[in-house]
């Protein structure tokens, strides 16, 4: 698809704006041959060398593009983080829904992890993670490639696997857990993040990819909390800090919410067609210009004057 868009942006002439999402070279070495990351490296810069202007969901992005060296630093721009925050609500929370997560144990502390099931996604952590917390619950909400390895992992444990969900149900899955836990590490920006803390569940996840765009450092211990990569205590005691306090994390998500609350989609929007397309066409006119101005210069070499002068004026 993406080959077809720009084989069409350049039969028609016209400027191309490309967005960057999944960061398949990381996820590369999890399912296959590791040779294969700079190959794939190759594509990525093909594509965007030949976009005008690329949009990327987080400043780890960015900043892995530069030392890449897909495309330079002027033709990157951060696209703004956006969220429903009418359908991913506090609003939401639900005793009927919480009863479904917590296989009819609602009084008992419940973490929730929503998200695509893969490999790539850390999800082992959790194993851990749930390993030092007796007593708490832990809802899986989804599904993907790994569900069925990550049900074995989990068989005998305090754990519900839900599949998918959508609409109103899956608001109310988010708003009805105590704590969200996000271990993955590639995360380009962390979509389930921030539909989280909009619906006023707050967060504990991996510092690592675009999550700390969300939760900024000087944001963290008042929206949601960061935890090193691979540092089983210090998720663990934040973890445990959210549930044994419920004023503190009732605070945290609440504060988490009205932070949400700024993060609209059409002020996002907005400013990638305000903003951005302007850029990708200022971008394509100087590229076109570049490509004439040789035409030019042979054609007042070569032809007679008049026929200089309209392919001037063309």
């Amino acid at each position: 698809m993406v080959f077809g868009a720009l084989a069409i942006a350049k039969l028609l002439g016209v400027p191309l704006v490309m967005s960057y999402h999944t960061h398949v070279p990381v996820y590369i070495p999890r399912y296959t041959f590791s040779w294969l990351v700079e190959p794939m490296w190759q594509v990525i810069r093909f594509l965007h060398r030949a976009a005008d202007l690329t949009l990327v969901p987080s400043v780890a992005i960015s900043k892995d593009f530069e030392t890449a060296q897909v495309i330079s630093a002027n033709r990157i721009r951060l696209w703004n983080k956006g969220v429903d925050s009418a359908s991913f609500h506090p609003k939401f929370r639900s005793h009927e829904m919480r009863v479904r997560l917590s296989d009819g144990e609602p009084e008992k502390p419940l973490i929730i992890h929503v998200g695509r099931f893969g490999r790539e996604k850390n999800l082992d952590f959790l194993k851990t993670v749930m390993d030092r917390l007796p007593g708490v619950r832990i809802a899986f909400i989804g599904d993907g490639p790994y569900r069925s390895e990550l049900e074995k992992m989990f068989e005998g444990m305090p754990a519900v696997f839900t599949g998918m969900m959508q609409g109103e149900d899956l608001s109310q899955a988010y708003a009805s857990g105590d704590v969200f836990v996000m271990p993955s590490e590639s995360e380009t920006l962390g979509q389930v993040v921030l539909e989280s803390m909009s619906s006023g569940v707050a967060v504990v996840a991996a510092r690592a990819g675009g999550i700390p765009d969300i939760i900024p450092e000087d944001q963290e211990g008042k929206t949601s909390f960061l935890f090193t990569p691979g540092d089983l205590e210090d998720c663990v005691g934040k973890i445990q800090l959210l549930l044994t306090n419920k004023e503190f994390r009732d605070n945290m998500g609440m504060t988490a919410r009205a932070e949400m609350e700024k993060c609209d989609w059409r002020a996002a929007s907005k400013k990638i067609r305000n903003e951005f397309y302007n850029a990708a066409i200022w971008y394509w006119r100087k590229k076109r210009a570049e490509l004439i101005k040789p035409l030019q210069w042979l054609a007042q070499m070569f032809l007679p004057a008049p026929e200089a002068n309209r392919i001037t004026q063309y």
